[in-house]
């Protein structure tokens, strides 16, 4: 939830609005800095003012998490552009209520069989978590998220083995 005061400028509503955030800030100008969309930006104005407020520059807002909700969205697995048989990013979408992925794991298939070994990804940044090898990565992959209360998902077959870079990939689960 976030909102801005009018007090910081005279186009904010002061009304907290719902939206997703992506904080992706390689220059710090704050503690913390968030980068929102102009409809985003835009939902905090008064009416009649939102093209106002997006064009304001950095102001100061107030901000705090709260659980998300997607109504009946389960769990997507989006294959990230660039990815190829040797590197696999993977963004995490629509993950209700317990939100923040802290550990997601691959397992991949050889010769039709699941290995039964699991290996950790590596966090890229936000909810993009990425696999770099050396050897050719092997699907369909099933795929276990963790989020950060404990929670644990086992997505089996959430990639196909013939996957491509930029598609997404829907499951049948969802933190609930």
């Amino acid at each position: 939830q976030i909102k801005c005061e009018y007090s910081n400028n005279p186009s904010c509503s002061g009304q907290p609005r719902r939206i997703v955030i992506t904080d992706m800030n390689y220059y710090p100008v704050a503690r913390y800095h968030l980068d929102l969309s102009g409809t985003a930006f835009g939902s905090m104005a008064r009416y009649g003012l939102n093209d106002r407020l997006r064009h304001a520059g950095i102001i100061d807002m107030q901000f705090r998490r709260v659980p998300c909700n997607f109504p009946g969205m389960k769990v997507t697995f989006h294959v990230q552009r660039g990815s190829n048989p040797n590197y696999l990013a993977v963004l995490v979408e629509y993950v209700n209520v317990d939100g923040t992925v802290v550990r997601m794991e691959l397992m991949q298939t050889i010769n039709g069989r699941p290995t039964g070994y699991w290996q950790d990804m590596r966090r890229s940044w936000g909810s993009i978590w990425r696999m770099d090898t050396n050897r050719r990565l092997q699907g369909p992959f099933a795929i276990r998220i963790t989020s950060d209360t404990g929670k644990t998902l086992v997505a089996n077959n959430a990639i196909p083995a013939y996957w491509q870079p930029d598609h997404a990939y829907w499951s049948n689960l969802q933190f609930y």
